[in-house]
């Protein structure tokens, strides 16, 4: 089974080839935007809230996601820490398995996928957890769904 080390924290420089980091302003009274990354021709917004089960370590991914048209925001509303697993697509459009990245993110800042990103399903660590999910639907072929071959995510040190 491929190992992915768990990189201890993500940053809005490491993470921008995948989408966004959704965090608060750094001084009160500002607002950040992330309205340039949403909507699409013929999408509707879709808004809900994901019930999360606690991820038990070391966590496993065998299948990865993407949604061609549209972007897909998670901020978190009740989660301690979270894994966000990504990865970039090879030329054929599958994704690169030799590039997959699992970031640790506080449970205080959200994250936005780009359109066309793979990524595994939203980890929770530590204990349940929810959070509201913002993305755009309408076109019948935004759900691209694949099986990889395990990958086991462990921290930096290859403890689980």
């Amino acid at each position: 089974m491929q190992s992915v080390a768990i990189q201890p924290s993500i940053s809005h420089d490491r993470f921008a080839a995948y989408g966004a980091i959704i965090d608060r302003p750094a001084q009160f009274g500002e607002r950040a935007f992330y309205s340039h990354w949403l909507g699409g021709e013929n999408l509707a917004a879709v808004f809900h809230v994901n019930n999360v089960p606690m991820t038990t370590m070391p966590a496993v991914v065998d299948r990865l996601e993407r949604h061609p048209h549209a972007a897909q925001c998670f901020v978190p509303l009740d989660v301690s820490r979270y894994l966000v697993t990504v990865a970039p697509s090879k030329a054929d459009g599958s994704p690169d398995l030799e590039q997959v990245e699992t970031f640790l993110v506080p449970g205080t800042v959200g994250v936005l996928y780009a359109p066309g990103i793979w990524h595994a399903g939203i980890s929770v660590i530590d204990r349940a957890g929810a959070f509201a999910v913002l993305m755009w639907r309408g076109a019948n072929d935004d759900d691209v769904f694949t099986d990889i071959s395990p990958l086991q995510l462990v921290t930096e040190e290859g403890q689980a």
